[in-house]
């Protein structure tokens, strides 16, 4: 039983730069709205459940194609026991129904510290919750670089480390600690851009708790005055 699997160009080259480019251009970009380890991170992100998915398609539909991606049991596959590779998987197995998407910009000398993903915790009331698995689908990597690397460990001890390059999907069960390697080189400006999306699976009770769609951003009021018009004009 893997504790992560990778998918070399993962989406064809158009749809890759498609979305790079509609993710890059975004007025929601800003300082991470996540805090810790990632305050030395640029981007934005999203809270969502399976009901809420279809409002977050509607409004960033560049986003249909990765999260077809992610959520394909094809490519989590490879982290099953091997009977349920061999036969299907458990019936009963839990299907992921909250998310949490993230776009992470890291310039050159930025990392981020070793910790487990949890950022549903707090809104779904589940102490200790993780995520089933964590999905990275890497955006973009400076040419001509050193460093970088996503170092996956389980209790302190390495268990995989992954080099980033556009197209590369990584899947990684959501109990692993991780952490993101600085790099260094490239030219001024250059970034290391990937999209990570927790993959949670609630009770009823907890999903309940889970914000359907939201927005995280910390691009200033300019952008929430503009999401707000947005939601208005969708409303009429």
């Amino acid at each position: 039983m893997s504790e992560y699997v990778t998918h070399r160009d993962a989406l064809p080259g158009f749809q890759l730069e498609s979305l790079r480019e509609s993710l890059l251009a975004s007025r929601f970009v800003g300082r991470s709205p996540l805090m810790g380890t990632f305050q030395a991170s640029k981007g934005f992100a999203f809270i969502f459940t399976e009901a809420g998915q279809h409002t977050l398609v509607e409004r960033f539909p560049f986003l249909s194609d990765y999260l077809a991606l992610v959520q394909d049991p094809a490519t989590t596959r490879g982290l099953l026991p091997w009977r349920e590779r061999l036969f299907g998987a458990r019936k009963d197995r839990p299907r992921p129904n909250a998310f949490y998407l993230n776009l992470l910009l890291l310039e050159a000398g930025k990392s981020v510290g070793r910790h487990v993903d949890a950022t549903l915790r707090e809104p779904s009331g589940v102490p200790g919750a993780v995520p089933e698995h964590v999905s990275v689908l890497y955006l973009e990597m400076p040419k001509g670089v050193r460093g970088g690397a996503l170092q996956l460990l389980r209790e302190d001890q390495p268990v995989g480390r992954v080099q980033p390059r556009p197209g590369l999907l990584v899947q990684f069960r959501g109990s692993l600690q991780h952490e993101v390697q600085p790099f260094t080189g490239g030219t001024e400006g250059a970034l290391r851009a990937s999209l990570v999306c927790e993959q949670y699976a609630f009770s009823p009770e907890a999903l309940a708790r889970v914000p359907t769609f939201r927005i995280q951003s910390k691009a200033g009021f300019a952008a929430y005055l503009d999401a707000h018009r947005e939601r208005e004009t969708a409303a009429q």
